[in-house]
């Protein structure tokens, strides 16, 4: 679906799609920093931030984003709108503490920050932006404005 390879697991990101300000690096795995080095300290951080699974849904009376978090509390997630029209996700999730004594045989589930960002529509009432943690799914609910059907009168001709 997306024309250039995603570092976001290739879901819905899309360079041409004026809605969505996914980070991608075309210097990826170059020895130089880039933009993604400022969000992640080092590379299994980098992993993190493209582990934040994202849906976003539009129905007749709202924009619904869902965002898989498993694991995070709600005070390790942040929903902020800034610039009056961009929806900001982000959060941390701290890496495990580790033993002296232990032996690890896998390590799979990522750890570090994570950070998603949105263009909101211009109908997208930003005061009345909603969020609520449920089985490691973040709900953001952004009310719409209704849209005003213009009026239409209708003119007798005369003659």
């Amino acid at each position: 679906m997306s024309l250039i390879p995603s570092f976001f697991g290739n879901r819905r990101s899309n360079v041409f799609d004026p809605f969505s300000l996914d980070i991608w690096d075309p210097f990826e795995g170059f020895p130089f920093s880039s933009a993604v080095a400022n969000l992640a300290s080092s590379a299994g951080e980098t992993n993190a931030v493209a582990n934040a699974r994202i849906d976003w849904k539009e129905t007749p009376e709202a924009h619904l984003f869902k965002v898989d978090v498993p694991g995070l509390k709600k005070e390790e997630v942040k929903v902020e709108v800034e610039d009056g029209s961009i929806l900001q996700i982000s959060g941390e999730r701290n890496k495990e503490q580790e033993e002296k004594n232990d032996k690890w045989h896998r390590v799979e589930r990522s750890s570090g920050k994570f950070l998603r960002r949105f263009r909101l529509p211009e109908n997208a009432k930003l005061e009345q932006v909603k969020a609520a943690m449920e089985n490691g799914v973040l709900t953001v609910t952004v009310p719409k404005e209704e849209v005003k059907k213009p009026e239409v009168k209708a003119i007798d001709i005369s003659g």
